[in-house]
């Protein structure tokens, strides 16, 4: 017999997606979200904003409160059709946050982030990530939760433009693109 017991085996879906990381191959890097559950969906876990956060709560709790003053960003916003827009936001020790515009049809190409984490917000529209796992849609107060290594790529698949907003802790340093995509399967297959 392998090593689950049987409170394992009888886990709540909460205990079994903290024990979910044991059993989950680790050539497989996974979303925090993906890992752990919705953890921002859990109104008591999330922290206020802090003028310098520290922990991924807190910088979960930085994007909703940027989100949310939509006075800070919307005049900022540019669509260009030739390539994403992207405007620097905001700074503080150790991180970085960007504004992103996505007009249809506009991607990231599959990539990673290098050594930083991340919190992916979207402000307007539509976007869907595309992962191994397959697309998931995200709409406009939707966000995503990653950690180092975590490969995905981000493209607005709908008929109008987008924005988003980026965390990223410690700022963004690199951005290794994939040679395939997982948004064409087909580039997959052997």
């Amino acid at each position: 017999m392998n090593s689950i017991s049987s409170s394992t085996l009888n886990a709540t879906p909460a205990t079994a997606a903290a024990i979910a990381p044991a059993i989950t191959p680790a050539a497989s890097v996974e979303s925090d979200l993906q890992i752990a559950g919705d953890i921002l969906s859990v109104q008591h876990l999330l922290q206020p904003a802090r003028e310098h956060p520290a922990t991924v709560a807190e910088f979960v709790g930085l994007a909703r409160s940027i989100a949310a003053d939509r006075s800070e960003w919307e005049h900022l916003v540019r669509y260009d059709a030739t390539t994403r827009w992207y405007h620097r936001l905001r700074t503080g020790p150790g991180y970085e946050v960007w504004l992103l515009s996505w007009v249809p049809g506009q991607g990231s190409g599959l990539h990673d982030h290098g050594a930083s984490s991340g919190v992916l917000t979207v402000l307007d529209g539509e976007l869907t990530e595309h992962t191994a796992r397959g697309p998931l849609a995200l709409g406009a107060g939707s966000q995503r939760v990653f950690a180092p290594g975590y490969a995905h790529e981000v493209q607005n698949d709908s008929l109008d433009g987008a924005v988003s907003l980026h965390v990223y802790f410690p700022g963004l340093t690199e951005m290794p693109m994939h040679s395939c995509s997982p948004a064409r399967p087909e580039a997959l297959s052997v």
